[in-house]
């Protein structure tokens, strides 16, 4: 594969506490030494328990001092003696450098310092730990629920919770934040508006509160949370070997569900010290290539619907050519959403046979798909009222969207060279040659070409898994490991890993009890903080532009709300 990012990061100036083989722990300790009250080893990362009042110190100084730039996940958690918050540091230039911070706090007073002013990101990361947990954030700019109304009662991840309590969501809490502004200054121009929670532009349940100046957006707040079912809590009650295995195709149902499956195989592998046979993995790797190709597809196909504002072809040239993929994907798993394929040490079964058959039909799918590439920028990139509403609108910088933990297409399209496949090597992506794809826009426009120019690389890896496949001994074709019945990870033991989402790095942090369910089970998932930026691209633009960056992210508010 590609080594470009490797090149030109060559003779470089080696960021400070960083080793080849992951962050040196000691190194780090000694940069934030008078914080550190414990010293802890999670698997993959190096632990540093710090005092509840130091959060923005320690995380400034790993920051600048030590190059950990992407704050990945924040994950909180309530235990018989404390309450805790995890916050997962890593870099973009190389995420297997890693590093956990985590902040204990008392069950009577658990308040700890807001980690925002140096992470954006934590902003809505934290509101989720608060509104879940209860975690208290000090000095944190907007405490509020973010997934659970604001008249909720009570933490759902709370010990304590009592789930039988009455829940009463009051109509007061969707009144007009203006209303008594508008009333007092009588001039205003300013005008309070409602996008979605059921409209067209929000692809799913998304309310977007939008203020508007005149004609320009004054102010925008994504209410999220209406599709939030608890996945978490469900992933807690279920065994590792088999129970939450089926859950992840329900996130990112673009669909995207065997990437989901391996987000959380690959945690779980870790934790229990799993090795997947490589003609697993190689039929992992296919499959989930699939799945990216078909979540692409929907979204060029969606976001040319924000655009043209009209029913056009073009959506209908795009579902066509994810129609195919899903076929593909229901002969290779038996279904054509919630695919339920990968197992714990591999897949579930081989390809379908006749296997030359199966083999057959990807090939006349990747033959074609040039063709259709090709006229998808006749369509769409060619087109000028396209470019005259995509381009210079919606502009995320790098550094903006590194501050706010945007990974994916939404990140390389504003020229952030970051893709887990490569960075962070899994499965079969090393062992193949494919690019990752940048452009440096930074707008709606680029995402776009992002997309559709990872369409190509990704079907670049599937004609490589198939050539491996076709070839492979028949007595070598390993589908899975020797995995016990029952799996009970050592108490205590804790793991944080990452795969390239079709919408970004999509993370699972699990930490084991000792039994066969997880005490913790946290979802790091890429549309959440792809979404928070959304003010950052949208203020000081007009409505049709709003509704143009919305449908660049490409959110699937399953993902978002879990």
């Amino acid at each position: 594969m590609s080594t470009q990012k490797e090149e030109e990061t060559e003779g470089a100036d080696a960021p400070v506490a960083a080793t080849e083989a992951g962050a040196d722990g000691d190194a780090l300790e000694a940069l934030v030494s008078e914080h550190v009250l414990e010293r802890e080893d999670h698997l993959n990362a190096p632990g540093f328990v710090i005092r509840a009042d130091a959060v923005q110190d320690v995380l400034s100084t790993f920051k600048e001092e030590a190059g950990f730039d992407h704050l990945s996940c924040v994950t909180a958690e309530e235990h018989e003696d404390r309450f805790e918050s995890i916050y997962h540091l890593r870099k973009y230039d190389d995420p297997t450098q890693e590093v956990s911070v985590i902040v204990p706090t008392s069950r009577e007073e658990p308040v700890s310092e807001t980690a925002e002013p140096v992470f954006r990101t934590a902003d809505w990361h934290e509101r989720e730990a608060h509104d879940l947990v209860g975690v208290e954030y000090d000095d944190h700019p907007n405490l509020e629920r973010i997934l659970l109304p604001d008249t909720w009662q009570g933490h759902p991840l709370g010990l304590d919770y009592n789930q039988d309590k009455p829940q009463i969501v009051t109509f007061e809490e969707n009144k007009n934040p203006l209303e008594d502004h508008e009333r007092a200054a009588g001039d205003s121009d300013t005008m309070f508006l409602n996008i979605g929670p059921h409209h067209p532009a929000t692809h799913g349940v998304l309310h977007v509160e939008t203020v508007l100046d005149g004609e320009q957006v004054a102010d925008v707040n994504p209410d999220i949370g209406y599709l939030h079912r608890c996945e978490e809590q469900m992933a807690q009650n279920g065994t590792y070997r088999h129970q939450i295995m089926p859950y992840p195709d329900r996130w990112d149902y673009g669909p995207g569900g065997i990437i989901n499956e391996w987000a959380y195989a690959r945690a779980a592998e870790d934790l229990a010290d799993i090795e997947v046979p490589e003609y697993a993995q190689v039929l992992r790797t296919m499959g989930s290539e699939l799945c990216r190709i078909a979540c692409h597809m929907l979204a060029l196909g969606t976001f040319c619907l924000d655009i043209y504002g009209d029913f056009t072809a073009i959506f209908m040239y795009a579902m066509r050519d994810r129609e195919v993929v899903q076929k593909l994907l229901e002969d290779l798993t038996g279904q054509r959403m919630m695919f339920n394929y990968l197992r714990l040490g591999g897949v579930v079964w081989d390809v379908p046979e006749p296997r030359e058959e199966f083999f057959e039909n990807v090939r006349d799918f990747l033959d074609e798909l040039p063709e259709r590439l090709d006229e998808y920028h006749d369509l769409i990139t060619g087109n000028e009222i396209f470019q005259a509403r995509t381009i210079d609108t919606g502009v995320l910088d790098a550094e903006t969207a590194k501050n706010y933990g945007v990974t994916g297409p939404v990140a390389r399209g504003s020229g952030v060279d970051y893709d887990v496949r490569r960075d962070d090597p899994y499965g079969y992506y090393e062992e193949l040659d494919w690019d990752v794809v940048t452009e440096d826009g930074g707008d709606n426009y680029s995402r776009l070409l992002v997309r559709m120019r990872e369409v190509e690389q990704s079907a670049r890896i599937i004609e490589q898994c198939i050539d491996l496949l076709e070839d492979w001994p028949e007595d070598e074709r390993n589908i899975q490991a020797n995995v016990p019945r029952t799996l009970k990870p050592e108490a205590g033991k804790e793991t944080y890993k990452t795969v390239e989402g079709a919408k970004g790095e999509l993370g699972i942090y699990i930490r084991a009890d000792g039994t066969e369910k997880p005490g913790r089970f946290k979802i790091r998932s890429p549309c959440f903080s792809n979404l928070s930026a959304l003010k950052e691209m949208s203020t000081g633009e007009y409505i049709p532009d709003l509704v143009a960056t919305l449908g660049s992210l490409d959110v699937i508010l399953g993902e978002v709300d879990r």
